[in-house]
């Protein structure tokens, strides 16, 4: 038996444009070859109990996001009256590299800031990204902070703080910081691809337990319709704390995860019983 980290990835690694040589391989083994979601650690990434938030808050209870985004735009150096408070915030956390999509941000960069929405980023990698975030906010520093490095605190504080988390990626195996948008309310706008496929049921007027909205081509235009949707759909209250909640309720610990694992054991054991057998 084989295993990588999501079930679409498994299928995506099976076509030469995701298998990178090995999809021959990896096709040859059939129904040997298994994908199996990650979990996150839910006592760490907990609203309700995260001692790195200045406010908790839960499912049944959200007035404490209010606080934390409050915090996140003063942490970047962001306006923080009402209006500013009222206009959604989008979160990115990333290495700022190829194959997390920077470039189609990058692509629409001019159109996303002139949307009605706040954006804070932290993250780091190749040197011409760092530099082009980093430009961008000194272009539109009322709209855009960015953060280039890794904190932990500032990490957890963005999930906690925004309302929207963005993670448009070329490949993606499997991905963590959706899930950890999920439990934190924070609605995660993604590229349909690996285990953000897996993971996110996207938005449609009449979709039952949407909990985000994702996109499948790999383009600056495809994202931006995309986010448009997503700021439509924030000012509509009651559909937004649907969204929100219905994130929430999702369990993305180890438990599932597990459990499958202990399936394919299980099988493996049973094709060396028969082999042994013979």
């Amino acid at each position: 038996m084989v295993t990588t980290v999501s079930p679409t990835y498994a299928r995506e690694t099976v076509q030469p444009e995701f298998g990178f040589g090995f999809d021959g391989v990896l096709h040859s083994l059939g129904d040997r070859y298994v994908g199996i979601l990650n979990g996150i650690d839910t006592a760490v990434w907990d609203p309700s109990s995260d001692p790195l938030l200045p406010a908790h808050y839960s499912a049944d209870d959200l007035t404490g996001k209010r606080q934390n985004k409050r915090a996140l735009l003063e942490q970047f150096g962001l306006p923080v009256g009402d209006d500013a408070l009222a206009r959604p915030v989008i979160g990115i956390v990333s290495r700022l590299v190829d194959q997390k999509g920077c470039d189609l941000v990058l692509g629409a960069s001019e159109q996303l800031m002139s949307l009605d929405a706040t954006w804070v980023v932290l993250g780091s990698g190749e040197s011409h990204y760092e530099a082009q975030f980093t430009a961008l906010a000194a272009r539109f520093p009322s709209r855009l902070g960015v953060r280039i490095g890794f904190d932990e605190g500032v990490a957890h504080l963005i999930e906690a703080g925004a309302d929207m988390f963005l993670m448009p990626s070329r490949f993606e195996p499997c991905g963590l910081n959706q899930m950890y948008s999920l439990r934190y309310g924070t609605v995660p706008v993604v590229r349909a691809v690996g285990g953000l496929d897996d993971t996110i049921r996207g938005y449609a007027p009449r979709a039952r337990r949407a909990n985000g909205f994702k996109f499948r081509e790999a383009t600056s235009d495809a994202l931006l319709h995309t986010v448009r949707q997503a700021l439509r759909v924030y000012h509509r209250p009651e559909r937004w704390a649907a969204l929100m909640r219905e994130g929430m309720s999702d369990d993305h610990s180890w438990g599932p995860s597990a459990r499958e694992y202990v399936k394919v054991y299980r099988q493996a054991r049973y094709a060396a019983a028969l082999r042994w057998a013979e």
